[in-house]
């Protein structure tokens, strides 16, 4: 067992190195994605420190761990992360037990910056009830449990997705689990505003039942511990104990049952092939002829047929759906929420041929000429357009009518509309600039070693739409309600059309002269 251990995590180490070692670029955005996310986990645990000896302290270090608990789970399955844990299909071929390969991929999921940041931000929330030698010796033991029960949670939901986000009959799960993101944020949001108004004290009910569910009842022995009760805080030490084991136990069962039984997912596969060839069949003809229509065609099918493409869109028009209209509904927040429809949906640009996955190699050969990745980003944005030009002008028309403030309705759309134009152009940029591969296998939304690329296509393709975008923001305050207060949504359908343009052009010779870049960048998966 213990040769196991030390060759699996010998085996991640490797990949990870070796997937920093291809190229420059991708090392310097892992330290960089690093470096902050090791600032924010020391930010927190000072913050922590910060709360001790504070009245609600004790609340919010068992609501957090209960928070991180839960972003462990679930996360990795539907955000990029730089979990770098190996795929356990990838080890069906070899004779290994379940026992002995669950233990090693536990250590192996132990090493990485993720679990780092966990350690700091769990030490953060034993600190703050510790008192007294009893509760420093009960914290030491929590911070492991806990830290156990985070990533042996995270393995046993991952191994349960593995086929549900690769095969065919998993795609509407994978679409519900999209609804169930979407819907759980907007009440995590509502949660927070609900917090600032009423303050720390509405957690209290929320912290007093977590204080006997893993692993946060771990962090409550410590409180209790420290007050005395010696009886309750063993008691709340078993209780985490004892789901660290029936976790671990649900693990090698579903490892079992994947690395053993056959996938019949995919047996309908054929007849449900035939049926989206049906249902696509009169939208092909409505679409223009050539190189245009046949990429609009191709992108509108993966939007459909893959489960990750199609979870990814399900989230994004719920959300962009979701936020504006609750808010609206409540007639709280800004009426220019509303274009938080027009940003989500226009994140979809980004990435475009780490989309294709190793598929991409067959498209690279069309391409021999700024031209041809010029028509071929071209088709892919008009693809997008089909969906995200209505659905933007949708969701803007009706938290308008919900907030009853129709004369700003020409402000809001043309911030939309020049929004919308800024994202396909950063979009396309990024997607020759920072190119990453989406495994085809397994629940990761990116390879090892890839994280950091993505977070910085990402995240800095929205500064940069925002940026973009501010010759229209500044029309916007100027004329304010006044009599021109029309002017901006024709100025920003035509200034999104423009960067839309410009972002295509300036894009199509950097793919064409990246192609052997992006090749090996999205061939990973």
């Amino acid at each position: 067992m213990t040769d196991l251990t030390t060759t699996v995590v010998r085996l991640k180490l490797s990949l990870l190195r070796g997937g920093l070692r291809q190229s420059k670029g991708r090392r310097d955005a892992f330290i960089t994605s690093t470096v902050f996310a090791l600032l924010f986990a020391l930010a927190q645990l000072l913050g922590m420190i910060l709360l001790r000896g504070q009245p609600h302290g004790y609340t919010v270090s068992v609501v957090g761990t209960g928070v991180l608990a839960l972003g462990w789970a679930f996360l990795p399955l539907f955000f990029p992360t730089g979990d770098e844990t190996l795929d356990p299909t990838r080890l069906v071929m070899l004779p290994l037990r379940p026992g002995p390969l669950v233990r090693s991929l536990l250590v192996a999921s132990l090493v990485g910056i993720g679990p780092l940041v966990s350690v700091l931000l769990l030490a953060g929330c034993v600190l703050v009830p510790a008192r007294g030698a009893a509760g420093w010796v009960v914290a030491v033991l929590a911070l492991v449990l806990a830290l156990l029960v985070c990533v042996a949670l995270a393995r046993t939901v991952a191994v349960a997705n593995v086929r549900l986000l690769t095969s065919r009959r998993g795609r509407d799960l994978a679409v519900l689990s999209g609804l169930v993101i979407a819907v759980g944020s907007q009440l995590v949001n509502f949660g927070a505003r609900s917090l600032g108004s009423g303050g720390l004290g509405r957690l209290r009910p929320v912290a007093d039942v977590l204080s006997w569910v893993p692993p946060a009842s771990a962090v409550a022995a410590v409180r209790t511990a420290s007050e005395g009760s010696y009886g309750v805080a063993v008691a709340q030490l078993a209780i985490t104990a004892a789901g660290l084991v029936v976790l671990v136990a649900v693990w090698a069962r579903s490892l079992t049952k994947l690395m053993t039984a056959p996938d019949g997912s995919t047996l309908q596969a054929a007849s449900d092939a035939r049926a989206g060839r049906r249902r696509t069949r009169g939208l092909t003809r409505l679409l223009p002829g050539g190189r245009t229509g046949a990429v609009m065609e191709r992108t509108l099918r993966y939007i459909w047929r893959d489960p990750k493409t199609k979870a990814a869109w399900v989230t994004s028009l719920a959300v962009g759906l979701l936020l504006p209209v609750f808010y609206a509904i409540q007639h709280t927040g800004s009426i220019y929420l509303a274009c938080f429809a027009a940003g989500m949906l226009g994140l979809q640009m980004n990435n475009q041929f780490g989309q294709d996955t190793s598929a991409f190699w067959m498209v690279a050969q069309t391409i021999s000429s700024p031209r041809d990745a010029y028509e071929e980003l071209r088709g892919r944005a008009l693809a997008l357009l089909l969906i995200t030009l209505p659905y933007a002008t949708l969701v803007t028309v009706l938290t308008v009518a919900l907030m009853d403030a129709w004369a700003t309705l020409p402000r809001v759309l043309g911030l939309s509309l020049a929004l919308l134009g800024a994202m396909l152009a950063t979009g396309a940029y990024a997607s020759a600039r920072f190119p990453y591969s989406i495994p085809q296998e397994g629940y990761k939304n990116v390879v090892p070693g890839q994280a950091g690329i993505a977070w910085i296509a990402i995240f800095g393709g929205m500064v940069c739409s925002a940026v973009l975008c501010s010759p229209v923001i500044a029309l916007v305050l100027w004329l304010g309600g006044g009599e021109l207060s029309w002017l901006p949504l024709p100025v920003g359908a035509v200034y999104g059309a423009g960067l839309a343009l410009l972002g295509l052009r300036l894009a199509a010779p950097r793919t064409a002269a990246r192609l052997p870049e992006i090749l090996t960048a999205v061939g990973k998966g």
